[in-house]
């Protein structure tokens, strides 16, 4: 075999090494381009569905507190009209019912909303729920002194919670008001976060569709 011949056939085995190593390389990237892509795919469709959960949440959660936050603002409307008017308003336990629970901001958060929401967005779901925590912490002591106070003695004569003389609520029992006016303070923060949140939701939503 001459040597140009030789050099030919060398050159033919390694044009045809760099094609197979080029086709191997083109495959291993398409592969991974592939899987890449699958995933990202797979990461959007967790996030959309995690947004869409919190958007369902809130959007009931708005409509239902503001059901709620009217009867409140009524009562203590009426509770402080009749205080200042002198007609001593009789006292009522002082309850607050809520079916938020704290571990479903942890249960979205574990299933992949660390990774997966925007970091504004994670850092308004909890301010809202830090303001659900503060707002409930508050109402839990207005009720432990209520439970305290009022609940053991409503058997008791109007006299016993209000001074005769002025018509005025007697000092151990001057939180009542302000429990009926922390509800609302605490209802109207609620949605005031509940609505920033919503819409932070639905913007993230829209941007990744």
């Amino acid at each position: 075999m001459s040597e140009t011949t030789e050099k030919r056939s060398l050159l033919s085995r390694i044009g045809r090494w760099t094609a197979e190593l080029v086709l191997v390389f083109v495959g291993v990237y398409a592969a991974f381009w592939l899987n890449s892509y699958q995933q990202r795919q797979q990461d959007g469709e967790r996030r959309d569905r995690i947004l869409a959960s919190i958007e369902k949440t809130l959007t009931e959660g708005i409509e239902s507190n503001k059901i709620s936050r009217a009867k409140q603002q009524h009562e203590a409307t009426e509770f402080r009209r009749a205080l200042d008017a002198g007609e001593m308003p009789a006292l009522r336990p002082f309850v607050f019912t809520t079916d938020y629970n704290p571990g479903d901001f942890a249960t979205v958060l574990q299933s992949g909303g660390i990774q997966l929401l925007d970091l504004e967005t994670l850092t308004a779901l909890r301010n809202d729920e830090s303001i659900i925590r503060w707002g409930l912490s508050r109402m839990a002591r207005y009720t432990k002194l209520s439970d305290e106070l009022i609940v053991p003695n409503l058997d008791q004569d109007i006299s016993f919670f209000y001074d005769p003389a002025t018509k005025k609520l007697r000092r151990r029992f001057e939180m009542y008001p302000e429990a009926l006016d922390a509800t609302v303070r605490f209802a109207n923060e609620l949605e005031r976060t509940n609505t920033d949140l919503l819409k932070r939701i639905q913007a993230e939503r829209q941007r990744n569709h």
